[in-house]
């Protein structure tokens, strides 16, 4: 692995920052002059949640500080091994709503497709990190069945591209299968949520915004990004090209104990979303998946934190503070 400061994923392809992103603790630790020796807190060298990270990512973070909010959510630590009352694999009950594989269909009038079950970063908090990727391959197959289930059902209106990271396809079968969604005439829209354009801007390369941008399905993309230092000149020019192809841009964010749990964080974030084009839309409390709980923070906490974003910020650029209840068709307002 190459140090940070001979920056050749900047004349790579993304498919190439892709592969050539830290899977070793040791390299991460080398390339932001970090002492394993030193850590503040207990690591887990041998995650069984491998660690990922893209190098332009890693390029966002400190040198030299352990408690970057950047490096938090992507550092294995050893408290993911201790258990946690009220936590489990499956948090959001996805296995019963799993009719058909690659298919999530538990809200009235659309569905969720895993598209891809890769991802280019590893996020210690993700809700699907037991997800059961191998029952759900999106094989050509698979997304066959996914799209006569989709077809045979005229109250779906809309489907959310998701994974892993639909992004992790390449562009002719997301264009493949964009355009085939777009054949079942009662599908209006398009919505793909993506964390893959905030760790590793290049992937909104042209073709795949024509991917995205070149049907005739309203296109929405929630980009999943939970710090204003994870926006820089890369991301916010790539979603501005992306904006400019006529997709809707929207985020999504979770709300990280020793990440994003200040107000002024939050606010600042809400600003240079909207400064790049993109308008806040969910702050979510954490899923409550197995290896998380260092991450929670109490409802109260977050209402607290809502309240005084609603207090600094004017409306639109204030996000729906919400969970997601298994039980209840629809995202819980806290």
């Amino acid at each position: 692995m190459i140090p940070l400061s001979q920056p050749q994923w900047q004349t790579e392809t993304w498919q190439q920052q892709l592969s050539g992103a830290f899977r070793s603790l040791d390299s991460l630790l080398a390339a932001l002059q970090l002492d394993r020796a030193q850590a503040p807190y207990p690591l887990d060298c041998e995650p069984g949640f491998p660690l990922r990270v893209p190098q332009a990512f890693v390029a966002r973070m400190e040198p030299g500080n352990w408690f970057d909010p950047l490096l938090l959510q992507v550092l294995p630590q050893a408290r993911e091994n201790e258990p946690s009352p009220g936590y489990s694999l499956d948090p959001l009950e996805e296995a019963r709503s799993n009719p058909v594989p690659g298919l999530i269909h538990k809200y009235r009038g659309r569905v969720l497709l895993i598209a891809s079950p890769a991802c280019a970063v590893h996020c210690r908090y993700c809700f699907r990190r037991h997800f059961p990727y191998e029952d759900n391959q999106p094989a050509r197959a698979d997304w066959q069945r996914a799209i006569d289930y989709i077809a045979a059902r005229e109250d779906i209106s809309e489907v959310i591209l998701s994974g892993g990271d639909p992004l992790a396809l390449n562009d002719q079968r997301l264009k493949e299968l964009v355009l085939t969604i777009s054949e079942i005439p009662h599908v209006e829209r398009l919505r793909v949520h993506s964390r893959l354009p905030v760790v590793l801007p290049d992937r909104l390369s042209s073709s795949c915004i024509a991917a995205l941008s070149e049907s005739r399905l309203q296109t929405v993309m929630v980009i999943h990004c939970n710090h204003p230092n994870e926006i820089d000149a890369d991301l916010a020019a790539r979603l501005g090209e992306l904006r400019q192809a006529g997709v809707t841009l929207l985020n999504q964010t979770v709300l990280l104990a020793a990440v994003n749990n200040q107000p002024d964080t939050l606010c600042r974030l809400s600003k240079k979303l909207f400064n790049v084009g993109v308008l806040p839309y969910y702050l979510h409390v954490l899923d409550r998946v197995q290896g998380s709980a260092h991450f929670e923070l109490s409802d109260d906490v977050a209402r607290a934190l809502h309240v005084q974003m609603m207090e600094t910020l004017p409306g639109y650029l204030v996000p729906k503070l919400v969970r997601e209840d298994p039980a209840i068709g629809y995202k819980v307002p806290l």
